[in-house]
């Protein structure tokens, strides 16, 4: 069972370790969704490159994140996501 976290903010300094992560390819499904959750929430996957943006926009399609960047942790372990795949 996934844990649903409190979709707060994550600091700076998170964010870019996240961000080399997912861009490495080393990012789990489950921190990739918190990734784009606070890209979402805080309004930077509009403003950075344009795959990021595509992106937030297909993951809030499939009602992976919604328009404000709440997970849909449902879906997540509907699908069996766990920390165990990341």
């Amino acid at each position: 069972m996934v844990k649903e976290m409190k979709t707060k903010a994550l600091t700076k300094r998170q964010r870019v370790d996240m961000i080399i992560d997912y861009e490495q390819g080393e990012l789990g499904s489950l921190n990739t969704l918190r990734l784009f959750s606070d890209l979402i929430r805080t309004k930077m996957a509009w403003s950075l490159q344009g795959a990021y943006g595509r992106t937030a926009k297909a993951l809030i399609e499939d009602q992976w994140i919604d328009s404000k960047g709440k997970i849909n942790y449902e879906k997540v372990e509907g699908n069996g996501i766990t920390e165990d795949t990341i």
